[in-house]
């Protein structure tokens, strides 16, 4: 149970970015729950990858002042696609 609780807490670790924080946690929720459990692992890595990225952004200053708004792009596009198996963000 320790080690699936530390395994959480990794995947889940903040960009320091509200906005993509809280893009990623209902990407997240989402996925684990709406999407059936063959699609799961490629949503999940595609999570994983931007999660990465915008952590890597967010190290950067200049990068970071402009994530918000990138974050909430990638929501409004993600969202779209997502509707079809019943996830509201």
């Amino acid at each position: 149970l320790f080690v699936i609780a530390m395994t959480g807490m990794a995947r889940a670790q903040s960009t320091g970015v509200a906005a993509c924080d809280d893009f990623l946690q209902k990407y997240d929720t989402c996925v684990s729950s709406k999407l059936p459990e063959a699609q799961r692992a490629t949503y999940k890595a595609q999570l994983d990858q931007t999660r990465k990225m915008w952590i890597d952004m967010a190290k950067n200053p200049s990068a970071k002042a402009t994530m918000e708004g990138s974050c909430k792009q990638t929501m409004d596009a993600i969202k779209a696609s997502l509707q079809s198996f019943g996830c509201s963000f």
